[in-house]
């Protein structure tokens, strides 16, 4: 991390940022519908007024251990099978960042989500929605317990799979502090026809690929992921963002 220092002494934080080598393009044409949504011209930025710079504020009791487990917001267990997810949320320099809201969502077993618009024929689990939401301790740590996720057909081309898969959103002290991204399983077999994981860069997939973790695996419960999310520098994990394009 460098400093600048502003006309009234006041010294702002510089971070050094990856190289264009390492950054998702907005716009990639394996990845079809980008070329519907990515920009066509320079993003404007807006005035940020008070409701967009003074939240989120949670309150105590708004996000409970029981947002984090997925396993258990229904009467009955849900298929499949179960997992811990767990990591820091880290800063450039490797520092944690507290209290940082990081929700999740992802399909079921069957690779499929509780959604309107996905019909694939196969079965909705009654007993898992597939939302989960926790806050970062002082030392950065998240943890969720839920369902490894199935993979599913999504239409980008002929015989198209989306790899297993878990889309996380990380607020920061604001909303307009807003990061989305996703986290894959190693050694997933679809990593090859998949053009948004094929759109980061060689050099950063690894960053959104999680570890396998036996140390922290359940006895006769769960297993076990690790994976840690950057916010920025020459280690930062792939984000949706104006500077590292589409890959949620």
């Amino acid at each position: 991390m460098t400093g600048m220092t502003t006309p009234s002494g006041l010294v702002l934080p510089r971070y050094p940022r990856p190289g264009a080598e390492a950054l998702t393009p907005v716009g990639f044409p394996d990845y079809r519908s980008t070329a519907s949504r990515a920009p066509l011209l320079a993003p404007v930025d807006l005035p940020q007024r008070l409701t967009e710079v003074t939240g989120p504020l949670l309150g105590e009791g708004r996000v409970t251990a029981a947002d984090a487990d997925l396993t258990r917001q229904h009467e009955g267990e849900p298929q499949g099978q179960r997992i811990i997810v767990h990591g820091r949320v880290l800063d450039g320099d490797g520092r944690p960042v507290p209290d940082t809201l990081v929700e999740i969502w992802q399909a079921n077993a069957g690779g499929r989500y509780r959604h309107v618009v996905d019909n694939w024929p196969s079965p909705l689990d009654p007993n898992f929605t597939g939302l989960g939401r926790t806050i970062t301790d002082g030392q950065g740590r998240y943890r969720f317990t839920t369902i490894k996720p199935g993979a599913y057909p999504w239409g980008n081309h002929h015989n198209a799979w989306r790899p297993a898969h878990i889309h996380f959103s990380l607020f920061g002290r604001a909303f307009t502090q807003r990061l989305v991204t996703q986290m894959y399983f190693p050694d997933d077999p679809l990593f090859f026809q998949d053009p948004i994981f094929g759109a980061i860069p060689g050099s950063a997939r690894h960053l959104a690929i999680s570890r396998f973790d036996y140390e922290q695996t359940q006895d006769n419960w769960a297993l076990a992921f690790s994976w840690d999310i950057v916010l920025r520098g020459s280690g930062q994990t792939p984000f949706e963002s104006d500077d590292d394009g589409d890959v949620a």
